[in-house]
């Protein structure tokens, strides 16, 4: 299924999910948000069930709240059993009110607040992302108060220069977003968190870009992360429990783009999870947990 399947014209009007388009406008008026939840459904069961078959299921699925937060499209993803990504205090606060589990939550974003780390702390969310070493002091003092132990992974900048368009590119070796391999930079703040008595450091996440329709470049990020992995067990004896590659897998947004199907948005996992198999078996490592 793609977007040609949910979205189609019929003598003249757009259909959506088998919907009139003008039937919803002059029943709810406009402007109007209209999503198709089988189609939102489907996709979400195409990359669990890739996980599934690639990765023997050790992993799971994040729905990105960039793309549209709201408490409906939060319970659907509660009810399909995936997590969701947060990147504000609004986006988490709503996707705590609408019934999703706080373990299957993981708090992103490079310029988070105070507030929101201890939002994040209080309500028990499995995983926050750390992007600076300021947030991690932060985070560590908050976990302390509250009196518990935060998991945390850290953005590693892999340095991947993806086939999209520049300003969505992150992970170029100048990027603003993560710490870079280059340099030892992603080294060294591996070294900081593992300091921090109140962070449990749980591994690590990437994001390399957005709307990126060449498979290879995930496969080279995934190459390069577990290489990195290798690096600090063999230095400081730290090994990764979970992999977060990020996701950014294109879409057809205009008739430019490549229409993808169920088949094409497997191969995105399938050629994550080859590279990770492979590379753990060559380095000894273990199978990190996988968040697509």
């Amino acid at each position: 299924m793609n977007g040609r399947d949910t979205l189609k014209t019929e003598n003249g009007r757009l259909i959506i999910g088998g919907m009139d388009a003008k039937k919803i406008a002059e029943e709810f008026g406009t402007p109007v948000y209209v999503y198709d939840v089988a189609h939102i459904r489907t996709m979400v069961n195409v990359f669990k069930s890739a996980v599934r078959d690639y990765y023997d299921g050790h992993g799971m699925v994040l729905y990105a709240s960039k793309a549209f937060a709201c408490s409906a499209i939060y319970r659907v993803m509660q009810s399909e059993g995936v997590g969701v990504d947060v990147v504000s205090g609004g986006e988490l606060y709503t996707a705590l009110k609408a019934g999703v589990l706080p373990k299957n939550i993981y708090l992103h974003g490079n310029n988070k607040l105070y507030g929101e780390l201890k939002l994040a702390v209080e309500s028990g969310v499995g995983i926050i992302v750390l992007d600076s070493a300021d947030e991690a002091d932060m985070l560590d003092c908050i976990a302390k108060a509250c009196g518990v132990v935060q998991n945390v992974l850290i953005r590693v900048n892999p340095g991947v220069e993806a086939h999209t368009h520049e300003f969505i590119q992150t992970a170029k070796t100048d990027s603003k977003f993560g710490f870079s391999v280059e340099g030892g930079y992603a080294e060294n703040i591996t070294e900081y968190v593992l300091t921090k008595r109140n962070l449990k450091l749980s591994g690590f996440h990437c994001h390399i870009g957005s709307q990126i329709f060449e498979r290879k470049s995930f496969a080279l990020a995934a190459e390069k992360m577990l290489d990195f992995i290798n690096g600090l067990k063999e230095k400081c004896g730290f090994e990764a429990d979970v992999l977060n590659m990020g996701g950014g897998f294109g879409i057809w947004y205009t008739d430019r783009d490549p229409k993808l199907g169920v088949d094409d948005y497997r191969s995105y996992v399938k050629s994550i999870s080859d590279v990770i198999k492979i590379k753990c078996k060559k380095y000894g490592l273990k199978l990190p947990y996988l968040v697509i």
